[in-house]
């Protein structure tokens, strides 16, 4: 008899495996066995959780966009003003919880399943969307008709700032990802609409 309750927590134990086995393995070159003995269970639970090494997957980056909307969201509580917004969401972008090595690797991994894979293919264009609609709402008070070209380069960048730490050896640094995109937020901002 299954144990009352503990679906979503064996979940949840295989959604932080997954994130902790590609991340260690750099891609997404693992087994569900792999991914369920990080996670304690055997691969059939995994399987009968999920269906499939794809779904892991998937629900591991469900998870991820989750965590960067709530770090975003805790950003932008504070923040009044459309620059102090913009500076949170960009902020957020580089939480403790989204900015961290696996993580980082699990991105980098999601773009490349997102190029076979329609599911992902749909979650990354909705992360997209959604940050860049929030950029530009964001930047039309203060760059008025330049809004929409800004708030694509930030979007980028941002990208781009988690494509190069997933290459880069050691930890990332986010105090120094943050510098690059709020030194180009800067020079934007200093050009007005």
């Amino acid at each position: 008899m299954p144990k009352l309750g503990a679906e979503p927590i064996r979940r949840a134990a295989l959604v932080k495996a997954t994130i902790e086995t590609v991340g260690e393995a750099g891609s997404l070159e693992v087994t569900v066995a792999q991914i369920a003995r990080r996670a304690g269970m055997s691969s059939a639970l995994a399987h009968h959780y999920f269906g499939s090494k794809e779904q892991i997957f998937l629900a591991a980056m469900r998870s991820i966009l989750t965590l960067y909307g709530a770090e975003v969201r805790g950003a932008l509580a504070t923040a009044t003003g459309p620059e102090a917004r913009l500076r949170a969401i960009v902020a957020g972008s580089f939480g403790v919880g989204s900015f961290r090595r696996e993580v980082i690797s699990a991105w980098l991994n999601f773009y490349v399943l997102s190029q076979t894979q329609p599911e992902a293919r749909r979650l990354l264009h909705v992360y997209q969307r959604r940050l860049r609609s929030n950029l530009r709402h964001e930047l039309r008070p203060l760059v008025g008709s330049r809004a929409e070209a800004v708030a694509r380069g930030l979007g980028a960048l941002i990208d781009g700032v988690y494509i190069r730490a997933a290459l880069a050896e050691g930890a990332p640094d986010r105090r120094y990802a943050l510098k690059i995109v709020t030194e180009y937020l800067e020079r934007e901002l200093e050009g007005k609409a």
